[in-house]
């Protein structure tokens, strides 16, 4: 059969690209730099007149500002008060350990308490990002507050506080973050590497030899995929909140909620369709007809490749439901197969079938 879609590998290559090099030089990572740049400078330049705070202790400042910058607006809050609560605790175990140096007690004991206890605390999976700052406050108090630990410790938590307020106050004013378009893209990337994955599906059921290595490496591309984009969804979803930018998206975000509900479910099926072609060196009877195989792969791939506002959705998904229904019609019956339990072209049916299906739900619910 005539191949309907491209042999697609760019989403694959721009995957692995984007994982080698990061985002380095795209333009959130570049904006969210200038952005703590400029945060940065004003918390260093506003932090000499911080109340309760001695100027000598500026530095931290800037230090809030970076523990609190994140991609998103909610993100940056939430990473600042967990900070701040960790430091908090940090600070108190350094008291701890000052207590342990005046009782007579050698400072390596005292650090040694320190560090263990402040560890220890780290564990604490509600402190999130602050896990971090629990020791290292700890030992800040104990080694750096020399005669006045009082006074070193306020200055060093307020000013870490006001450059937090900084950071989240600028990440909310200054182009807050809203990825719902890059969400979009990402998810369009994704459907052009399923559709590529079932259109090589296809080549090999033409051939009547499964080409196995070709087929396992689709699927592993496919989960590594599905993974960062399912982050990049739920990052866009966050940067939705707190933010000035988000109102009047909702049809936005509610369309990539719909398209990943969708795509996450194929992906998984076809992950699973190629499973079950690599297991197989050649088709026999079990797979029916070869040349009904390759056809409804290739439609159901055609249908991947359609978007699902397209107004060439509903036919194309006609034509996918007539080739899975004549694919099934080839297959031999369940009760003639020598093992009921082994007949994987019913499975590789029922998976086209339901891709199909999910396809058209998909398109239904954004019409």
């Amino acid at each position: 059969m005539p191949r309907t879609t491209p042999r697609l590998t760019a989403a694959q290559l721009a995957l692995r690209l984007r994982r080698a090099g990061g985002d380095v030089f795209t333009s959130r990572r570049l904006i969210l730099a200038l952005k703590t740049a400029v945060a940065a400078a004003i918390a260093w330049f506003f932090a000499p007149i911080v109340p309760f705070a001695d100027a000598d202790y500026s530095y931290y400042a800037p230090l809030g500002v970076l523990v609190s910058m994140y991609p998103t607006v909610a993100d940056s809050a939430r990473a600042g008060i967990q900070s701040l609560i960790g430091l908090a605790c940090g600070i108190a175990i350094g008291f701890g350990g000052l207590a342990i140096v005046a009782a007579g007690a050698p400072g390596i004991v005292a650090l040694g308490v320190v560090v263990l206890v402040g560890v220890a605390l780290g564990g604490i999976r509600a402190l999130g990002v602050g896990r971090d700052w629990v020791a290292l406050a700890g030992l800040f108090v104990l080694l750096l507050s020399k005669n006045d630990p009082d006074g070193f410790s306020t200055s060093y938590l307020a000013t870490m506080a006001f450059g937090v307020l900084i950071g989240v106050v600028a990440n909310f004013v200054l182009v807050p973050p809203l990825y719902l378009q890059s969400a979009r893209d990402r998810l369009s990337e994704l459907r052009a590497a399923v559709t590529a994955a079932l259109d090589r599906a296809a080549d090999s059921a033409a051939k009547g030899a499964p080409d196995a290595e070709s087929l396992k490496e689709d699927g592993e591309a496919l989960a590594e995929m599905a993974i960062a984009v399912a982050a990049d969804v739920d990052e866009a979803s966050r940067s939705e909140r707190a933010n000035l930018r988000a109102r009047g998206v909702g049809g936005v975000h509610d369309e990539n909620a719909q398209r990943w509900w969708g795509l996450e479910r194929a992906t998984y099926l076809t992950r699973d369709l190629l499973d079950v072609l690599a297991q197989h060196e050649r088709l026999d009877a079990r797979h029916g007809d070869p040349a009904r195989l390759e056809d409804a792969l290739r439609r159901v791939a055609e249908l991947m490749a359609t978007p699902p506002v397209d107004d060439e959705m509903t036919a194309r998904t006609d034509a996918a439901w007539r080739a899975v229904d004549a694919y099934a019609a080839s297959l031999p019956a369940p009760d003639a197969a020598e093992d009921p339990h082994d007949q994987p072209g019913l499975w590789v049916a029922a998976t086209l079938g339901r891709i199909t299906d999910i396809s058209r739900r998909v398109s239904d619910a954004l019409a």
